[in-house]
């Protein structure tokens, strides 16, 4: 057994691993009851299970657990504050940002993250390329750019840059 100890979503989660090859997103999903998070092609290649970890963004799918010991995991569920939609999810829904879904949160995750890194800047096709580890089949590409623009507009980026801190 190998003890793991994370914050997830600002809570302290101490596990008990069997096996060190379990992914991030393996935990997160069937351990951790965390099921935001998707589990797409399993090799890195979609971004469907992209979740912050310090503050940066990678592919769940990729990293194992056991590598992470006391790091700091935000998933889709703690990004908004109760009730309260988080800047980015009350973007992508006033600029439908989505339309099958199966991959919004991971795009929403890329989405805090690439503006917490101060990476997302105000041209589009910046957007597109920084975002371009998440793919969405059903094609929502403009809404998702559109989305993410609103998001870090008036400020918002620097907040959120500054709360990742």
């Amino acid at each position: 057994m190998i003890p793991l100890r994370l914050t997830v979503n600002g809570m302290v989660r101490e596990v008990l691993l069997e096996d060190p090859r379990v992914t991030l997103l393996d935990l997160l999903r069937e351990r951790l009851h965390l099921t935001g998070s998707k589990k797409g092609c399993d090799r890195g290649q979609c971004g469907a299970c992209t979740v912050l970890v310090d503050g940066r963004r990678i592919n769940a799918c990729l990293a194992l657990a056991v590598s992470l010991d006391g790091a700091s995991v935000t998933t889709i569920e703690g990004l908004a504050d109760g009730d309260a939609l988080h800047p980015v999810q009350a973007a992508f829904i006033a600029h439908d940002g989505f339309q099958c879904g199966f991959c919004t949160p991971g795009q929403i995750m890329s989405a805090v993250g690439l503006i917490t890194e101060g990476q997302a800047g105000t041209d589009p096709e910046r957007i597109r390329e920084g975002m371009s580890g998440n793919l969405c089949r059903c094609g929502a590409y403009a809404g998702i750019s559109e989305a993410v623009l609103a998001a870090q507009g008036a400020g918002d980026g620097a907040a959120m840059r500054e709360d990742a801190a």
